[in-house]
């Protein structure tokens, strides 16, 4: 199925400067086109589903710093939040706790969520622990040995984000499935 996603820009690469007007249309897990929105509707609008964002779209953030993120710090339960508040845990509090492979796998993919929300689109690993590298595999999120941010191009992944004029994230997309909504 095609979606044509409608925002006021679209950023080609992070740094880029964002092409008003234009928009990005998805079939499947790919990028089928970018252009000015008119002409995408005017070609696929009888096909596509349309999707409407106050925002920029980007490639999305690449997480430089994720294997910290998901392996030495715990992201808690919200059943956990009496006992461990909402943050993630870490240092003395961290090693006091009985982190079982499987705890590491569901804090994980709590982590995973807080980066989605965030419109990130990538990570730079290497992740040690099993549990976590299944989660990361698990999450769609592309893993970038280098850690350089990737750009957006006509037949490359649908991996984007798109951002709210205060920099806040309005949606996360990865290989075309709309994977985070701002409520």
């Amino acid at each position: 199925m095609l979606t044509l996603h409608r925002v006021r820009g679209v950023r080609l690469a992070p740094d880029g400067a964002p092409a008003t007007g234009h928009a990005v249309l998805v079939d499947g897990g790919r990028i089928a086109a970018i252009g000015p929105y008119e002409e995408l509707l005017a070609a696929h609008g009888d096909q596509a589903r349309v999707r409407e964002w106050d925002g920029v779209l980007t490639p999305g953030r690449t997480e430089p710093d994720a294997a910290a993120l998901l392996e030495t710090v715990y992201h808690p339960d919200p059943r956990e939040a009496g006992e461990l508040g909402g943050e993630p845990v870490g240092g003395e509090a961290l090693a006091a706790l009985d982190m079982t492979e499987a705890r590491w796998g569901a804090g994980a993919r709590r982590g995973l969520q807080r980066l989605l929300a965030l419109g990130t689109t990538a990570l730079t690993g290497p992740f040690t622990r099993p549990a976590v590298r299944t989660a990361v595999r698990r999450s769609g999120l592309a893993e970038l040995p280098d850690g350089r941010p990737r750009t957006l191009a006509v037949g490359g992944a649908a991996d984007f984000a798109v951002f709210a004029e205060d920099g806040s994230c309005l949606a996360t997309v990865l290989a075309g499935r709309l994977v985070h909504r701002r409520r």
